[in-house]
């Protein structure tokens, strides 16, 4: 808009802001963004196509049950891991007690261990024929029928793997809540009669209840996306209706459907944690401020402690993984050799190239938002940073959808035009799969990077263009090497997410291509628990890497620690 007429609206509307163009960075972003979100819109899309009576005959048949059982598993979830996560958190801030260092890291092992994963272990450890009711018949010379013992394949049982391997996404957002926290808002409650208890409750919870919140919301996203479980369970939720009304009943509009009501739940969620989030008015009021002096236990208050904080760590990492080696041991996968190196390969194949994908594509992100920061470009970025919120059964209808549209418009034209065709170019292929990856994994890469990417003063940009160096010089020979250490961590991280994922490469994985998490899932659904030991064993190890990065990290930010 030129002057004069700047000139003349502004007696209207006052000073007009200045239209920053867009760059090709934020040009970029954008198109980065609209590439993540079309899985999204390609599910959203289907909402008003005819379905041919599936959903009919879903509501009569099973859609009540997979609802409630949807609904009870998100309840159950989030009282377990808000209650287990935000105590272990208090414990280990607040108090001091032998082996409560150890502890701060040891609670977060089960990172490291896939759901799907922990429920076979426990399924082949709590079974009738497994060592535990064995061992109790043995002792008492009980027979079937006798005794009564809790059926571990059961939504109770489903919940139960799901809390323990997701509190540490409470545990790890309330510690760090309660570290932030001054000990003098502490001292004042006690000053006007709250006891440790009560401070606790009134005053501590509420200033982590934001953070409580977030994490609690993350596990219930992560409780929703789980399809391994909950199917090896016999639990009927969205995400194994959406697996059976895509291959068992072969309509794809439906599954679509279900996938775009199952995303409507995670946008509510999301929104319900961002809600959480605002309308907590829990301030700090004190401008004094000192760390906390952690309370030392002592006698029985230290072993209740301790037992207490050890017992998630215990089930939800070292009785499966040492009952997962056990059986490896023991019997082990039968194709243990060329043949398990294939489904290896495969793994590592498909995971390096979607870290490869995800970093570079974060790093892409990341530096338009610090070159181009304008409205455009900082909604993008956040677009791109939806998908780890959306399951990976929902990111793979949305993939194959678009994929088949394009792959049958091609073949038809070639068709028309040449009398030739050129079959399925992208749909189920290895491009599709890492393509579901990035959607669903970049959000993770994205984290690490823009953290690393902060930490870079502006003054290295202005000293590399003041040189001559373009904004692509600028990333490779300033940023990246500054970032190394980010950018290792981002591509560790998606590399071992994608290694576990199972719904989205149940779905989308070309034909014939089997990963480890696909040839465990394989031989726990035909109840060979023993074989599909070794391909877990395998996976959790892997998992153990990003754990330890975690828990060193954590290890040189406590104070006092060497730097």
């Amino acid at each position: 808009m030129t002057d004069p007429a700047a000139r003349a609206l502004a007696p209207m509307f006052g000073k007009l802001p200045r239209v920053r163009p867009l760059g090709w960075l934020g040009a970029l972003a954008i198109a980065v963004a609209a590439t993540i979100a079309l899985p999204s819109l390609s599910v959203a899309l289907n909402v008003f196509q005819p379905d041919g009576g599936a959903w009919a005959h879903l509501w009569a048949t099973t859609l009540p049950r997979i609802l409630g059982n949807t609904v009870w598993l998100m309840i159950l979830v989030a009282l377990g891991t808000g209650a287990i996560g935000v105590a272990a958190a208090w414990f280990v801030t607040m108090c001091r007690f032998p082996g409560s260092r150890a502890l701060e890291l040891l609670l977060l092992l089960p990172l490291a261990m896939p759901a799907y994963i922990i429920g076979y272990a426990y399924t082949d450890l709590l079974q009738f024929a497994g060592p535990v009711q064995s061992a109790l018949r043995e002792t008492f010379g009980w027979r079937r029928g006798d005794y009564w013992f809790p059926e571990i394949q059961s939504l109770g049982g489903a919940a139960a793997m799901l809390v323990l391997v997701l509190y540490p996404y409470v545990y790890l957002l309330a510690r760090a809540a309660f570290l932030e926290q001054s000990v003098c808002v502490l001292e004042a409650s006690r000053v006007l009669g709250r006891n440790a208890w009560g401070a606790f409750a009134r005053v501590a919870l509420p200033l982590a209840r934001p953070a409580i919140a977030a994490g609690v919301a993350l596990a219930l996203m992560e409780t929703l996306a789980d399809f391994g479980t909950v199917q090896y369970f016999g639990v009927d939720t969205f995400t194994t209706a959406i697996y059976r009304t895509w291959f068992g009943m072969d309509n794809r509009v439906a599954a679509a459907q279900l996938a775009t009501a199952l995303l409507g739940v995670v946008l509510l969620l999301l929104a319900l944690e961002r809600h959480s989030r605002g309308a907590a008015r829990f301030h700090h009021t004190s401008r004094r401020y000192r760390p906390l002096s952690p309370l030392r236990l002592t006698g029985w208050r230290a072993g209740a402690a301790f037992a207490l904080c050890a017992l998630p760590a215990v089930l939800g990492f070292v009785v499966p993984f040492a009952t997962l080696l056990r059986l490896a041991i023991d019997v082990g996968d039968p194709f243990w050799g060329p043949r398990f190196l294939d489904y290896a390969l495969n793994s590592l194949t498909v995971s390096t190239v979607a870290a490869f994908a995800c970093v570079g594509t974060a790093l892409a992100l990341a530096y338009a938002q610090r070159r181009d920061p304008g409205p455009g470009t900082r909604a993008s970025v956040r677009i791109a940073a939806t998908g780890y919120a959306i399951p990976g059964s929902v990111i793979a209808v949305g993939v194959l959808l678009p994929l088949a549209v394009f792959d049958n418009a091609l073949d038809a034209a070639l068709r028309a035009a040449f009398g030739v065709s050129s079959g399925l170019l992208l749909s189920g292929t290895l491009l599709a799969l890492v393509y579901a990856y990035s959607v669903r994994f970049l959000a993770v890469a994205l984290g690490a990077v823009e953290a690393g990417m902060g930490k870079i003063t502006r003054s290295m940009d202005e000293a590399a263009a003041s040189l001559g160096a373009g904004p692509g010089r600028t990333l490779v020979r300033v940023h990246a090497p500054l970032m190394g250490g980010s950018i290792l961590t981002a591509g560790m991280i998606v590399f071992v997410d994608a290694l576990k994922e199972l719904p989205a490469t149940l779905i989308v994985r070309p034909f014939g291509f089997d990963t480890l998490a696909v040839r465990v899932y394989q031989l726990a659904s035909d109840e060979r628990l023993a074989q599909a030991s070794t391909g877990a064993v395998a996976i959790v190890a892997v998992g153990l890497v990003p754990v330890a990065l975690l828990c060193w990290t954590i290890a040189r930010a406590r104070p006092g620690a060497r730097r």
